[in-house]
């Protein structure tokens, strides 16, 4: 073996090594800034989830509607949100009572709840409630308010209004939704 050999060997060990030192940082610490950034997403979306249900649970929705082509005349409506159970993959059940017209009923809705951030927002696309009809959806909830657009069969519009608290006048007992 030639001693230049040995030489172009070293250099070639060298260049790779000053290359690993290099690029290997580069590489590797992006990876594991990410892997550690997860796990508190996943710790936020877990508490957004568990406010969100505190917070809509056993409220009152009050505020107005419009329909298109009509909308200089909003009317009123008003909802109760009795209970919010999420059930995975942006799914949530929803058991609420819903005034409207001659029909008052309470009925459990199964729907999902997208998030915009930090900002919920009810997502119902051609939902069927039974006796009610057959929705569609997009309401945002911020701090109290909500606001959104809504269809019924070819009518749809605007919503908006607030929603607070109610207390039950008898906690152990359960609303049952309408036949």
């Amino acid at each position: 073996m030639s001693p230049l050999y040995f030489i172009d060997f070293q250099k070639c060990v060298w260049r790779t090594a000053f290359a690993i030192a290099i690029f290997c940082p580069i590489l590797c610490v992006p990876s594991v800034i990410l892997a550690q950034e997860v796990a508190p997403a996943q710790t936020q979306q877990k508490e957004l989830i568990e406010k969100l249900a505190k917070a809509i649970s056993n409220t009152k929705w009050t505020g107005s509607f419009t329909v298109t082509g009509d909308e200089a005349n909003p009317k009123t409506e008003s909802y109760e949100i009795k209970d919010a159970q999420y059930q995975g993959d942006d799914k949530w059940l929803l058991t609420a009572r819903i005034a409207y017209g001659d029909r008052d009923v309470t009925v459990p809705i199964p729907l999902e709840i997208k998030w915009a951030g930090r900002t919920p927002v009810i997502t119902v696309d051609n939902l069927t409630i039974p006796p009610l009809g057959t929705f569609d959806a997009r309401v945002l909830m911020r701090r109290g308010s909500y606001a959104g657009t809504w269809a019924h069969g070819k009518k749809g519009g605007h919503l908006f209004g607030k929603y607070e608290k109610f207390e039950r006048s008898d906690p152990s007992v359960k609303d049952k939704p309408s036949p």
